[in-house]
């Protein structure tokens, strides 16, 4: 299911960056916006593989699913599609095929693709495989059909350390949440291992971290967002725990849903999307470290980041802090005092009139990511325009922050000259914008 985007109109996109920025909107090596919505991955030797739902026409309706690849998780190159539409069968331009996971089979030396295959309206709920030699394929269309005669909508596929394969899936009409195992081929389901009844659990994610499995997943809640939970079991067989939080629950995990989830050294990343509904192409990517240190994994909130996959760390880059309630008040803005606010102050009312000026935020001479901290009770979304040194005003969308007290932040990234900039925010704009706490610059592009 899905939410709707953070869309930075003006922004200069993650093109060959040496960093993650989580709802940024992300391009390739060519410069186009990456396609790979409910994506998966796989590793192989050096190389990973990132297969997603090419969304590039705005609509549920099967395109293509896409194959990009990267040594690095952070400069991704688009490859030839993996799997295109069969006219005639369940992966028809007329049909549905989502989440998209790959796995290799050593036995017959084979990538085996698995997705969720519908018909337009959701109604078929079934599996579909496909099948490769290489990585990216082009994939072999082998059939849809329902596991074990159950309904399978989100899924998600997990191999275990034996070469064993599950099939991990919402049933029952989204009520209950399955794992099955595989075929020797991985072809095929052969036995349901366990059942989580009444779990209402979709976009599953399993990892496996000392001898313990993660079972990271969202309920279902339409294209709205929700907070994300994590289930643990010494067996996929279970007992599953209960249900335990993988962020703020306020923030519904902060704008997203769990796509997949892969460990990173003692850590891991999660991989999620936030999804624009109106503008499916447009949903961005929301990748976050992962800590194990509290016991189990909790999302590290990051606005700029990177990898050393070599180290199995990450790294949070820092940025210099300006107050919104230091600026220049304009028009009908006022000034909010809450303790859920930095320093207990932001500036609210802005748009419609209010605006605020912030000087002398200091830049280095070229693009830099700015995150804005902002509250947004609203159940819809908001905007806000941004002008630098008095130029053309560009356009940051604020999703629902979770609560008119809850602070969330988004990225947005402008070029500021070297010294002393001057930053303009909700000049022009007819709508109220969020309340805006603070912003944040970063050096690190």
């Amino acid at each position: 299911m899905a939410y709707k985007l953070l869309s930075v109109l003006s922004t200069i996109a993650l093109a060959q960056a040496a960093v993650i920025v989580p709802g940024a909107s992300w391009t390739d090596t060519e410069g186009n916006v990456i396609q790979a919505h409910g994506g998966g991955f796989l590793k192989v030797d050096s190389t990973y593989y990132w297969f997603g739902e090419d969304k590039v026409l705005d609509s549920t309706l099967f395109h293509a699913v896409s194959c990009y690849t990267s040594t690095d998780l952070e400069t991704w190159t688009r490859q030839n599609d993996a799997l295109t539409p069969i006219s005639g069968t369940m992966i028809s331009t007329s049909d549905v095929v989502e989440r998209p996971k790959v796995i290799f089979n050593s036995k017959n030396s084979e990538y085996v693709m698995w997705f969720h295959s519908d018909t337009s309206n959701y109604g078929a709920a079934m599996v579909g495989v496909a099948t490769a030699k290489t990585p990216c394929g082009p994939y072999t269309y082998k059939s849809s059909w329902k596991p074990l005669g159950s309904d399978s909508r989100d899924e998600g596929l997990f191999l275990d350390d034996d070469g064993t394969a599950y099939l991990l899936y919402a049933s029952d009409n989204n009520q209950d949440f399955k794992i099955s195992m595989l075929d020797a081929n991985y072809y095929n389901v052969t036995e349901q291992v366990s059942v989580l009844t009444g779990a209402t659990l979709e976009a599953p994610g399993v990892v496996k971290r000392d001898d313990i499995y993660y079972l990271i997943a969202s309920h279902t809640s339409g294209w709205d967002p929700n907070p994300n939970k994590v289930f643990t079991a010494s067996s996929l067989a279970g007992p599953w725990s209960a249900q335990v939080d993988i962020a703020p629950e306020d923030t519904n995990t902060y704008y997203s849903q769990n796509a997949y989830d892969m460990l990173l050294g003692t850590n891991g990343i999660y991989m999620g999307d936030r999804w624009d509904v109106s503008a499916l192409g447009s949903s961005t990517y929301i990748w976050f470290p992962l800590s194990w240190t509290s016991g189990l994994p909790v999302i590290v909130e990051a606005d700029v980041w990177s990898v050393d996959l070599a180290a199995g760390t990450y790294t949070i880059a820092t940025g210099t802090t300006y107050e919104a309630e230091s600026g220049t008040l304009g028009g009908s803005s006022e000034l909010l005092t809450d303790s859920s606010y930095s320093g207990g102050e932001a500036v609210g009312y802005l748009g419609n009139g209010g605006t605020l000026t912030l000087n002398n935020i200091l830049g280095i001479g070229e693009a830099q990511w700015i995150s804005l901290y902002y509250a947004n009770g609203d159940s819809t979304w908001r905007n806000t325009t941004l002008s630098v040194n008095g130029g053309a005003n560009v356009v940051i969308q604020q999703p629902s922050s979770g609560g008119g007290h809850v602070i969330q932040s988004v990225p947005v990234k402008v070029t500021l000259k070297n010294g002393a900039n001057i930053l303009t925010f909700s000049s022009g704009q007819a709508n109220y914008a969020g309340d805006l706490d603070k912003i944040i610059v970063y050096t690190t592009t």
